[in-house]
Order: C-alpha cells, then structure tokens, then sequence
C-alpha cells in the first residue's frame, strides 16, 4: 500500500500557490447566537463573531467555495468575490447549502452555471430542496444555475485543472466529504474520521477541522479531541473552525498546541503547496 510522502526540495514539481480566506468559522447557529446573553455572544472582540462555517480557496486563478451556507451574501461581499468557478459540497445540512440562492448575481456575471460538487446523497438533497432551480416554471423570473457533479470518495476528479481529492468523514450517523487539494486538508462537521481518510491528511502544510466548543458532542470533534486528531497527523499548520459561542477567542487560543490556532472570520492563510506524491 502507498503513503503520502514529501518529495525532496530539489525534486519538487513547480506549485501553484494557494490562498485560503475564512469566510465564516462559526457553527448552525452563528455567533452571537440570537437572543442569547452570554459573554462570548456579548464581547465586543471581533473574533467572537462567527458567521456559518465556509472557506474561498484561491488557486491557478480559479475561485473555489467549500459550501455555501446561510450568510453567503453576506460573506461574498466581504471578500469582493466577483466570480466562483466551482462549489465543494461537504454535505447538505443548513448550515452548509442554504445560501445557493445567492449565487445568481455571479450566474449572470459569468452567463454560465456554476458546478457543485458532492456526493450523490448531497447531490440528491440539494436536488429536493432547491427544486425551482432545476425545473424553469417561472417565466422571466431569475434562478440559480447549478450544474450537479457527482464524485466519490477517494477518487480525485479535476476542478479546471486543479485537482480536488474528497474523502469520508463520519459526521455522527452520517457520512459526509472532505477534500485535500494540495498540501490543504479541509474537514468540517467531523465526529470521526476513518483510517483511510486518516491516510489521505498525511503531510499536509494546512489542516482545517472543526471543533464545535470545549466539551464532548455526539456528532462533532470537541476541542481536545480535534488537537488530538492534529497530534496524530501532525500538519504544519491547524485551523480549527465550526465553533459555537461556548468558545472565547482569546482565552481558548492561548491554550491551544504551538501549531493549532482557532481560524477566525475574513482570515486570511497562503498554503504552501510543497509537491506531494505516492511513495513506494
């Protein structure tokens, strides 16, 4: 069986350079949590604002969206985001897909669909939920265009010549996706990963991965059990996003491994994309 091995310096293929943009870093519910008095949703430091958890990856001049989530607008126009060359659905909770209306104003900008791609009970969900953006009844009325793309785990697939690998993760009960393109992992919603996913995050440069708040949760990584999952696969670098208003930002950080931080809104991350490949 092959591992993920480094090549040396001097062997490495040329890289495209990679650059990740936090768009949101929060769980379902935000941050502040509506009507909630806490001190977290009450602190005036602005990473205690979370919008819903989502990312911009920029590579070899394409824009790629992990998900597309409730405050979409609000976070495309943030970043200035003019154009999306494609969508890597991690599954179709609400958190995740119910912005996808909102990427109307950039069919027509770009006069062409904009792919998702996820795996076929994503796929088939967002299907029925956004039915009117399959089927033209409404005449002279806008709708998104989406372009459907199947994929499966551990296949990797091309995303205008950048290449995408998506993985399971276990997300409670349910099986959903992650993707390594690069030397960047991303996993969001995870309560456990299994040995091949485990596999295919090895010598990675950034690891994004969620941690929902300080205590144990059926169906995401806590804190300490994400720092463990970081321990195990020792990127360079860890981003731990999807958090709730249980975690301060300042107090958590300080305690967190030297190469762990909490990712925080509008947050920017360069990856530094060494070339990786299969070694015997």
């Amino acid at each position: 069986m092959h591992q993920w091995g480094v090549r040396k310096h001097s062997e490495a293929r040329h890289a495209q350079p990679m650059r990740l943009t936090f768009l949101g870093t929060g769980t379902s519910m935000g941050v502040p949590v509506i009507g909630c008095p806490c001190a977290v949703c009450q602190s005036p430091e602005p990473h205690n604002k979370r919008l819903r958890t989502s990312a911009l990856l920029e590579v070899a001049g394409r824009a790629i969206l992990f998900d597309a989530g409730p405050d979409l607008r609000q976070q495309s126009l943030a970043v200035g985001l003019k154009r999306v060359d494609g969508i890597l659905l991690t599954h179709a909770h609400a958190d995740h897909i119910a912005g996808l209306d909102d990427v109307r104003p950039l069919n027509f900008a770009q006069q062409a669909a904009i792919p998702l791609y996820g795996s076929a009970a994503t796929l088939a969900m967002v299907r029925e939920r956004y039915g009117y953006a399959f089927v033209n009844t409404s005449e002279g009325s806008s709708r998104p265009m989406l372009d459907l793309v199947e994929i499966q785990s551990g296949v990797a697939f091309d995303l205008c010549g950048v290449t995408v690998l998506p993985f399971d993760v276990q997300h409670g009960g349910w099986t959903i996706t992650g993707f390594r393109i690069g030397a960047l992992g991303y996993v969001t919603d995870a309560s456990s990963l299994p040995a091949a996913s485990m596999a295919q995050l090895q010598g990675l440069d950034v690891l994004v991965l969620n941690a929902l708040r300080l205590t144990a949760h059926p169906t995401h990584f806590s804190v300490d059990e994400a720092c463990d999952i970081v321990a195990r696969l020792q990127p360079r670098r860890a981003f731990l996003v999807h958090m709730t208003h249980d975690i301060e930002h300042s107090s958590v950080n300080a305690r967190l491994p030297e190469r762990v931080r909490l990712a925080y809104d509008g947050q920017v991350v360069d990856v530094n994309d060494r070339a990786y490949e299969p070694a015997s």
